[in-house]
Protein backbone atom coordinates (compact mmCIF):
# COMPACT_ATOMS: atom_id res chain seq x y z
CA UNK A 1 0.00 0.00 0.00
CA UNK A 2 1.14 3.44 -1.10
CA UNK A 3 2.10 5.64 1.84
CA UNK A 4 0.56 8.91 2.33
CA UNK A 5 2.29 12.07 2.35
CA UNK A 6 1.98 12.43 6.16
CA UNK A 7 4.06 8.81 6.34
CA UNK A 8 6.36 9.92 4.06
CA UNK A 9 7.16 12.71 6.22
CA UNK A 10 7.48 10.30 9.24
CA UNK A 11 9.65 8.30 7.48
CA UNK A 12 11.89 10.79 6.79
CA UNK A 13 11.73 12.10 10.35
CA UNK A 14 13.51 8.50 11.34
CA UNK A 15 16.79 10.16 9.27
CA UNK A 16 16.55 13.36 11.72
CA UNK A 17 20.09 13.46 14.61
CA UNK A 18 20.42 15.14 17.53
CA UNK A 19 21.75 18.50 17.48
CA UNK A 20 20.70 18.80 13.43
CA UNK A 21 20.04 22.15 12.30
CA UNK A 22 17.46 20.83 9.39
CA UNK A 23 15.66 23.40 6.59
CA UNK A 24 12.70 22.10 5.63
CA UNK A 25 11.49 22.85 1.74
CA UNK A 26 7.73 23.62 0.59
CA UNK A 27 4.94 21.36 0.76
CA UNK A 28 5.15 17.52 1.72
CA UNK A 29 9.28 18.59 3.66
CA UNK A 30 6.93 20.87 5.83
CA UNK A 31 5.06 17.71 7.49
CA UNK A 32 8.24 16.78 8.86
CA UNK A 33 8.17 19.43 11.72
CA UNK A 34 5.38 16.97 13.33
CA UNK A 35 7.44 13.77 13.55
CA UNK A 36 10.83 14.53 15.08
CA UNK A 37 11.53 11.55 16.85
CA UNK A 38 11.42 11.49 20.82
CA UNK A 39 14.64 11.82 22.53
CA UNK A 40 16.63 13.88 19.80
CA UNK A 41 16.94 17.81 19.45
CA UNK A 42 17.07 19.31 15.98
CA UNK A 43 16.95 22.75 14.90
CA UNK A 44 14.93 23.73 12.31
CA UNK A 45 15.61 27.05 9.97
CA UNK A 46 13.21 28.18 7.80
CA UNK A 47 14.82 30.91 4.54
CA UNK A 48 12.63 33.60 5.37
CA UNK A 49 14.35 33.75 8.94
CA UNK A 50 13.88 31.65 11.88
CA UNK A 51 15.48 29.00 13.91
CA UNK A 52 13.27 27.03 15.78
CA UNK A 53 10.55 26.09 14.32
CA UNK A 54 7.87 24.00 15.89
CA UNK A 55 5.31 21.37 14.94
CA UNK A 56 2.05 23.04 12.99
CA UNK A 57 -0.21 25.16 15.38
CA UNK A 58 -3.77 23.42 16.27
CA UNK A 59 -6.97 25.08 15.11
CA UNK A 60 -7.39 28.01 16.31
CA UNK A 61 -4.00 28.66 17.77
CA UNK A 62 -2.71 30.24 14.41
CA UNK A 63 -0.57 33.78 13.79
CA UNK A 64 -0.59 35.12 10.81
CA UNK A 65 2.84 36.66 11.66
CA UNK A 66 4.53 33.50 12.18
CA UNK A 67 4.68 31.40 8.87
CA UNK A 68 7.36 29.33 7.26
CA UNK A 69 8.74 30.50 3.76
CA UNK A 70 6.01 28.53 2.02
CA UNK A 71 3.76 31.12 3.77
CA UNK A 72 2.19 27.97 6.23
CA UNK A 73 1.13 29.43 9.76
CA UNK A 74 4.06 27.35 12.41
CA UNK A 75 4.92 27.27 15.90
CA UNK A 76 8.11 28.44 17.48
CA UNK A 77 9.78 26.55 20.37
CA UNK A 78 11.53 28.13 23.58
CA UNK A 79 14.78 29.72 22.65
CA UNK A 80 13.87 30.56 18.94
CA UNK A 81 15.02 33.91 16.99
CA UNK A 82 13.79 35.33 14.49
CA UNK A 83 16.13 37.38 12.02
CA UNK A 84 15.88 38.94 8.12
CA UNK A 85 16.40 36.95 5.41
CA UNK A 86 19.73 38.02 4.16
CA UNK A 87 21.12 36.30 7.67
CA UNK A 88 19.01 33.60 6.61
CA UNK A 89 20.93 32.54 3.58
CA UNK A 90 24.06 33.42 5.25
CA UNK A 91 23.43 30.52 7.00
CA UNK A 92 23.11 28.00 4.51
CA UNK A 93 25.88 29.13 2.01
CA UNK A 94 28.24 28.76 5.05
CA UNK A 95 27.33 25.07 5.32
CA UNK A 96 25.69 25.63 8.81
CA UNK A 97 22.47 23.58 7.68
CA UNK A 98 23.18 19.44 8.82
CA UNK A 99 20.27 18.26 6.26
CA UNK A 100 18.01 20.27 3.61
CA UNK A 101 14.59 18.13 2.82
CA UNK A 102 13.35 18.94 -0.43
CA UNK A 103 10.30 18.09 -2.69
CA UNK A 104 10.90 17.63 -6.45
CA UNK A 105 9.40 17.32 -9.81
CA UNK A 106 12.39 14.72 -10.80
CA UNK A 107 15.34 13.58 -9.74
CA UNK A 108 18.23 11.91 -11.94
CA UNK A 109 19.62 8.82 -11.46
CA UNK A 110 22.81 10.47 -10.76
CA UNK A 111 21.53 12.83 -8.18
CA UNK A 112 20.33 15.92 -10.44
CA UNK A 113 17.37 17.44 -9.07
CA UNK A 114 14.23 19.65 -10.79
CA UNK A 115 12.42 21.32 -7.99
CA UNK A 116 10.96 24.74 -9.66
CA UNK A 117 9.34 25.41 -13.16
CA UNK A 118 7.62 23.22 -15.69
CA UNK A 119 8.13 25.29 -18.79
CA UNK A 120 5.04 27.05 -20.06
CA UNK A 121 3.55 27.58 -16.53
CA UNK A 122 3.84 30.42 -14.25
CA UNK A 123 5.69 29.91 -11.08
CA UNK A 124 6.79 32.60 -8.20
CA UNK A 125 10.40 31.57 -8.39
CA UNK A 126 12.96 29.02 -7.52
CA UNK A 127 13.12 30.35 -3.60
CA UNK A 128 15.85 29.16 -1.45
CA UNK A 129 16.20 26.00 -3.53
CA UNK A 130 18.98 26.80 -5.18
CA UNK A 131 21.08 28.03 -2.23
CA UNK A 132 19.93 25.14 -0.40
CA UNK A 133 20.73 22.55 -2.86
CA UNK A 134 24.41 24.41 -3.53
CA UNK A 135 25.19 24.40 0.43
CA UNK A 136 23.48 21.39 2.43
CA UNK A 137 25.79 18.58 3.78
CA UNK A 138 23.21 16.62 2.78
CA UNK A 139 19.60 16.24 0.88
CA UNK A 140 16.91 14.25 1.00
CA UNK A 141 13.68 14.44 -1.24
CA UNK A 142 10.42 13.75 -0.52
CA UNK A 143 8.46 13.41 -3.64
CA UNK A 144 5.85 11.21 -5.28
CA UNK A 145 7.27 8.24 -7.46
CA UNK A 146 5.07 9.44 -10.58
CA UNK A 147 3.37 12.36 -12.08
CA UNK A 148 -0.33 12.38 -12.30
CA UNK A 149 -0.02 10.19 -15.48
CA UNK A 150 1.60 7.34 -14.29
CA UNK A 151 4.75 8.46 -15.49
CA UNK A 152 7.92 7.84 -13.03
CA UNK A 153 9.48 10.64 -11.64
CA UNK A 154 12.93 8.82 -11.20
CA UNK A 155 14.61 8.93 -14.37
CA UNK A 156 18.05 8.41 -16.17
CA UNK A 157 18.39 12.24 -17.18
CA UNK A 158 16.20 15.46 -15.57
CA UNK A 159 13.94 16.52 -18.72
CA UNK A 160 12.76 19.84 -16.37
CA UNK A 161 15.45 22.97 -15.77
CA UNK A 162 17.71 21.77 -12.99
CA UNK A 163 18.04 23.35 -9.53
CA UNK A 164 21.15 21.09 -8.76
CA UNK A 165 23.67 18.77 -10.09
CA UNK A 166 24.28 15.65 -8.76
CA UNK A 167 23.26 16.49 -5.06
CA UNK A 168 21.04 14.33 -3.71
CA UNK A 169 21.47 11.50 -1.63
CA UNK A 170 18.24 9.80 -0.45
CA UNK A 171 14.64 9.96 -1.77
CA UNK A 172 11.78 8.95 -0.07
CA UNK A 173 8.34 8.23 -2.07
CA UNK A 174 5.24 6.70 -1.18
CA UNK A 175 6.57 3.58 -2.75
CA UNK A 176 10.18 3.41 -1.68
CA UNK A 177 13.47 4.61 -0.03
CA UNK A 178 15.92 5.13 -2.39
CA UNK A 179 19.82 6.01 -2.09
CA UNK A 180 21.60 7.96 -5.05
CA UNK A 181 24.79 6.12 -6.17
CA UNK A 182 27.09 6.57 -9.14
CA UNK A 183 25.67 3.23 -10.40
CA UNK A 184 22.67 4.48 -10.00
CA UNK A 185 19.38 4.41 -7.26
CA UNK A 186 19.92 1.72 -4.84
CA UNK A 187 16.22 0.45 -3.29
CA UNK A 188 16.93 0.49 0.61
CA UNK A 189 13.50 -0.03 1.65
CA UNK A 190 10.08 -0.67 0.05
CA UNK A 191 6.27 0.28 1.35
CA UNK A 192 4.32 -2.00 3.37
CA UNK A 193 2.71 -4.13 1.31
CA UNK A 194 4.47 -2.72 -1.90
CA UNK A 195 6.52 -5.41 -4.32
CA UNK A 196 10.20 -4.62 -5.36
CA UNK A 197 8.15 -5.65 -8.85
CA UNK A 198 6.21 -2.21 -8.36
CA UNK A 199 8.80 -0.18 -7.85
CA UNK A 200 11.08 -1.31 -10.60
CA UNK A 201 7.90 -0.96 -13.56
CA UNK A 202 7.77 2.74 -12.12
CA UNK A 203 11.34 3.64 -12.12
CA UNK A 204 12.39 4.75 -15.38
CA UNK A 205 16.21 5.35 -13.99
CA UNK A 206 18.83 2.76 -13.75
CA UNK A 207 17.60 1.21 -10.17
CA UNK A 208 19.95 -1.30 -8.43
CA UNK A 209 18.28 -4.07 -6.03
CA UNK A 210 20.91 -6.14 -4.46
CA UNK A 211 18.89 -8.03 -1.89
CA UNK A 212 15.43 -8.90 -0.34
CA UNK A 213 14.41 -5.46 0.15
CA UNK A 214 12.61 -4.82 3.50
CA UNK A 215 9.24 -3.31 4.24
CA UNK A 216 10.20 0.69 6.07
CA UNK A 217 9.54 0.98 9.83
CA UNK A 218 7.76 3.88 11.22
Amino acid sequence: MALTKEQIAQRIAKELKDGYYVNLGIGIPTLVANYIPEGIKVILQSENGLLGMGPFPVAGKESADLINAGKQTITTLPGSSIFDSAMSFGMIRAGKVNLTVLGAMEVSENGDIASWKIPGKMVKGMGGAMDLVASAKNIIVAMMHTNRQGESKLLPACTLPLTGIKCIKKIVTELAVLEVTENGFKLLERAPGVTTEEIISKTAGKLIVEREIPEMQF
